[in-house]
């Protein structure tokens, strides 16, 4: 029966003890505010909603139980910047709008961590920052010359600096390494631990988390749900990429998936070898995503983006043997040769959910009292949070910094319709690709797939 609950992550395996959710509840009538969704987003709303106005009963409703989806099986990346920040910022007459994104989420990484350490939440938060590896010749004066623009946008030597190759290669031992930009503003956690830890924070204060109650529609002031009708005065849906599940929210957010590896413990010598002291995460310029992490039991964690399944497809739990998760390792291995001969214990994977535009949303209609965050495009772990302080504001009407974010009320159309929808994101995936792999054959930057690719995202 626990296998239904396991997301087959190493974040889930290493918990300690049962993954078997709470008894199941009694439905309420009625509640003030219903939350969809258990994961970050969710459970985030709830705890400033509870902070904020501790009279209101709130209620989490969930499909299988708290973290199953990306929030229990992502990088552990907990990220000072997202999606879309850089192309406000390159815009003169919304740069302004960017700077207060990317300010807003450079303090949300304190936040979190601030707030794990006052509730009591074990989440192995290290505040070690994040590498950009330089891992081709050209990636060098590029990078350098976004640390220009960033300072010529208000950033300065404490938000991006440039590492040269000696540096570099001394921080993380990843072939090739032509040097790095770094950023102070990123934490390495455990995602497992930070969505379960909230979950019992909330379960304390008083609020109602009813796990294997999947919630198939969402109408003014009600909510439908696989085990009855409750009615609320406002229903918050917080569902990424499983937003589909819900009638009338199909095409909404794309479900991508990315596929994630982890190394068993490794020994002093290979972790001499590799870096990685502050547990910073880490990455490349390519397009096809790859992120990783030290993890606080010294295994390495690496993942990469996978791609799409037709039809919007969901898959609940990721088979270890996919093709895919064997070129997530072979990426690790060949990126660090000193791991050879260290086993691959963990492979899992999952889905985020990414909007049209890619980049984060969040609204509330006043009038019928149905709000929403998410799009994060993978970079959920900080901007939830910052997602959620903004959704808590609009449900309670608060006037507030937050609430003027250009994330608000910045929902993207819809995805189109199959075959269109499948077409588009396997394009997306296979020039990204062929772009990447065009450029560590070449060492030449990829004008042709890169500029295709940059059609579709941006």
């Amino acid at each position: 029966m626990q296998a239904q609950f396991d997301n087959g992550s190493f974040w889930f395996d290493s918990l300690p003890g049962s993954l078997l959710p709470a008894p199941v509840e009694t439905l309420p009538a009625h509640v003030d505010i219903a939350i969809v969704g258990a994961g970050y987003t969710g459970l985030w709303t709830a705890y400033y909603l509870s902070q904020l106005a501790p009279s209101l009963s709130i209620a989490v409703f969930e499909a299988n139980t708290i973290g199953f989806g990306a929030s229990g099986r992502n990088g552990g990346w907990c990220m000072g910047t997202a999606m879309g920040v850089d192309q406000l910022l390159a815009q003169p007459a919304r740069a302004a709008q960017g700077l207060a994104i990317a300010r807003a989420m450079q303090q949300t990484v304190d936040e979190i961590g601030e707030v794990c350490a006052k509730e009591g939440i074990d989440c192995h938060f290290k505040k070690g920052g994040t590498l950009t590896v330089a891992t081709r010749h050209f990636d060098v004066p590029l990078m350098q010359q976004r640390i220009k623009a960033h300072q010529a946008q208000g950033f300065d030597a404490e938000d991006f600096v440039w590492l040269n190759a000696d540096e570099s290669k001394r921080r993380v031992g990843m072939q090739p390494n032509h040097g790095a930009l770094y950023t102070p503003h990123c934490a390495s956690i455990h995602p497992a631990h930070l969505v379960k830890g909230l979950g019992r924070v909330l379960r304390n204060r008083g609020v109602s988390i009813y796990e294997q109650t999947a919630v198939s529609r969402i109408h003014q002031h009600e909510l439908v749900t696989s085990r009855g009708v409750v009615k609320a005065a406002k229903i918050l849906r917080a569902t990424e990429g499983y937003t589909d599940s819900i009638e009338g929210q199909k095409r909404q957010l794309l479900p991508l998936y990315s596929m994630m590896v982890a190394t068993e413990p490794l020994s002093k010598s290979v972790w001499d070898a590799i870096g990685l002291r502050q547990r910073e995460t880490f990455g490349d310029a390519r397009r096809v995503t790859i992120y990783g992490q030290r993890t606080q039991d010294d295994r390495l964690a690496f993942g990469g983006r996978a791609g799409y399944y037709y039809g919007s497809k969901r898959k609940a739990v990721i088979d270890p043997q996919d093709p895919m998760l064997d070129h997530v390792a072979r990426n690790l291995k060949g990126l660090f040769p000193v791991l050879q001969g260290a086993a691959i214990t963990h492979r899992w994977g999952g889905l985020m959910g990414v909007p049209r535009h890619w980049r984060p949303f969040v609204t509330f209609d006043r009038v019928t009292g149905i709000g929403s965050a998410g799009g994060y495009v993978g970079e959920g772990v900080g901007a939830s949070n910052l997602a959620a302080r903004v959704l808590a504001d609009l449900t309670l009407g608060r006037d507030t910094a937050l609430t003027k974010l250009a994330w608000v009320d910045d929902v993207a159309r819809r995805w189109e319709p199959e075959p269109f929808r499948w077409l588009g994101a396997g394009a997306i995936q296979w020039f990204g690709d062929r772009a990447d792999r065009q450029e560590f054959q070449t060492g030449k930057r990829s004008r042709f797939w890169g500029g295709l690719f940059n059609q579709f995202v941006g």
